[in-house]
């Protein structure tokens, strides 16, 4: 029974000890979280994205959409003008500084393709018409 007693004894210290190395383990691996990006560094992109003329994005919308109308396709047009939103968001605090005119000029476009493309049945013509002259609008920005 002492034998017993012993093996129990011994048993119970292994467990206790691998127990102990195990969370010594996880004690030590350090969690490394992201650190959060200030505000003032999100700002800078996007007047860095402003002064370099990136309008990329807007105009590849732009196209996609019209690529869409073009072929008829009212609702593939309707998805795709619907990432405009996203696009304009990252520019047009600097466009609004920097070029007023442009800026009042797109947000106009960008509604009545909007208000056109949520039509029953939007005007092929009229929509083409539209997103050209937003294109045009685009690309007379400021670049710098």
């Amino acid at each position: 029974m002492a034998r017993f007693n012993q093996i129990l004894v011994l048993g119970a210290v292994s467990l206790l000890t691998l127990a102990g190395c195990d969370s010594a383990k996880e004690a030590s691996t350090p969690q490394i979280s992201p650190l959060p990006v200030p505000a003032a560094t999100a700002v800078a992109k996007t007047e860095k994205a402003v002064s370099q003329g990136n309008y990329a994005e807007l105009s590849a919308v732009v196209s996609s959409t019209k690529a869409a109308v073009q072929t008829g396709d009212f609702v593939k047009a309707k998805t795709e003008f619907d990432k405009f939103e996203n696009a304009w968001k990252q520019v047009e605090d600097g466009i609004k500084t920097k070029a007023p005119k442009s800026y009042e000029a797109v947000e106009d476009s960008a509604e009545k393709v909007t208000d056109d493309l949520k039509k029953g049945q939007p005007s092929k013509d009229q929509v083409l018409a539209q997103l050209e002259s937003l294109e045009t609008t685009i690309n007379s920005i400021p670049k710098s």
